[in-house]
């Protein structure tokens, strides 16, 4: 899907995506001491919005100007004065460059791109964590197209865990975990498991 195809999806009256944080995310950031975030793919920006009410200033990126703008609306509404710990950045991964060792944690959620595209994103992604940071990419898993539930139906945009390690190989960063993980998924047909490619990687 391009920009104008997300556009239309975020135009909705409805969240496209849930108000709260994704469940790894959550794990992983929950007693981490505020710092700089970046989340790459932001969409109407959950994460991010999860992580400044927690102290976070966040850069915000995402190809889709409505889903920055629901996201900037949103902040208003949580986050009251604090609303500019949220920077909203409109750009396309394909060109984004972010800054480099600038944020103590960086998040790539769903992404789901071709190969090309995607470890040239997620090499930039490494490429951002400061000394000390961490990096957490979470994908729909190759596997759950014939295993699991949800997520794209397209093979060339799935991937594992495994390959997201090969992506960011050289960058300077010692992986924590790197693995499948399996969540519950409420569906017409009743509780069903979805699998997740799961990286956190750190830089010393």
């Amino acid at each position: 899907m391009d920009s104008a195809e997300w556009d239309r999806r975020y135009a909705g009256s409805d969240l496209v995506w849930s108000a709260g944080p994704n469940r790894w995310v959550e794990e992983v950031a929950a007693d981490l001491p505020a710092g700089r975030a970046l989340d790459l793919a932001a969409g109407e920006g959950r994460n991010a919005l999860w992580l400044a009410e927690r102290g976070w200033t966040v850069t915000a990126v995402d190809f889709s100007a409505v889903g920055l703008e629901r996201a900037r609306s949103l902040a208003e509404r949580r986050l009251g004065e604090h609303a500019d710990r949220i920077r909203p950045v409109e750009a396309d991964l394909r060109e984004y460059t972010p800054a480099r060792q600038g944020a103590e944690l960086v998040i790539v959620a769903y992404l789901q791109v071709a190969e090309r595209l995607r470890r040239s994103a997620l090499r930039a992604a490494a490429d951002a964590v400061a000394p000390g940071g961490l990096l957490l990419v979470v994908a729909h898993d190759s596997d759950n197209l014939a295993h699991g539930v949800g997520g794209p139906q397209d093979p060339a945009v799935l991937y594992t865990a495994q390959d997201a390690v090969s992506d960011i190989e050289g960058r300077g960063l010692q992986i924590v975990r790197a693995e499948p993980r399996t969540r519950e998924v409420t569906t017409d047909e009743g509780s069903r498991t979805a699998i997740d490619a799961f990286l956190l990687a750190h830089r010393p």
